[in-house]
């Protein structure tokens, strides 16, 4: 007999699910479909924060499947069947970064002004930066791909770039400085099947930056993780006294 569960979705009209326990997993599960919500702007930081509470708080699936049901179809439901848990919550899936899709965007300029690529952008092959007394922001942290072998060309005149990368990417820096300066200590291997991205171009009198910087789902995740243990202290002490 299986012993897996079936999805709470399918049996809306169920009495007896929504009273089951449940699990750790199953909290962290729909902490994750919020944290994506809030990142496509459908929950704002208050209503982010008031769910992830509840969330923390839930002891069944009655208690959790409201919290993601006005939420798209597309895994925003508490799902009843159990998946694998990673030992590494925060680790990023290469695959489900790739798509077919055309790049959201190949060129950036700013001439005496600034342009920014970030967030769920899709990158593709190439994609050329050009700053002269501007600046410009190219974040990869959220992206997604259309190949694994990236080539990111930045070129500056008396201006600046900063590429932001997440830890998990390979990358490969080979731009450099004419009285300027080209950081190249980015420059490393990531997680299996991640992206190689190639930094290259010139800076003249001016700079380009390429950092390594965890996710803003990751901090969230901290933040949320740091809070979640707050609440089973805090929960501890009232039991221990009781």
């Amino acid at each position: 007999m299986s012993d897996e569960l079936p999805d709470l979705t399918r049996l809306p009209e169920s009495p007896a699910l929504p009273d089951l326990r449940a699990s750790d997993a199953d909290r962290e599960r729909v902490a994750e479909q919020l944290r994506d919500a809030m990142a496509e702007g459908r929950l704002d930081m208050t209503e982010f924060e008031e769910r992830l509470d509840a969330t923390y708080k839930a002891r069944t699936y009655g208690e959790l499947e409201p919290l993601t049901r006005d939420l798209p179809s597309h895994g925003a439901k508490v799902s009843m069947v159990k998946r694998p848990v990673s030992d590494n919550p925060a680790a990023i899936d290469w695959d489900e970064r790739m798509t077919t899709g055309e790049p959201s965007s190949t060129v950036g300029v700013a001439i005496w002004s600034g342009f920014s690529r970030k967030g769920g952008w899709v990158v593709g092959r190439q994609f050329t930066g050009f700053a002269l007394w501007g600046g410009g922001e190219i974040d990869l942290r959220e992206a997604r791909f259309t190949s694994r072998d990236v080539e990111i060309r930045c070129f500056t005149i008396m201006g600046g770039m900063q590429v932001t990368v997440p830890p998990e990417m390979t990358v490969v820096v080979k731009g450099f400085g004419i009285m300027g300066g080209f950081d190249d200590r980015a420059t490393g291997e990531g997680t299996v099947d991640s992206p190689r991205v190639v930094v290259k171009g010139f800076a003249l009198m001016g700079g380009v930056g390429v950092d390594r910087k965890i996710r803003k789902m990751e901090k969230l995740r901290l933040k949320e993780e740091r809070r979640r243990e707050k609440l089973e202290r805090r929960e501890s002490r009232r039991e221990g006294s009781g």
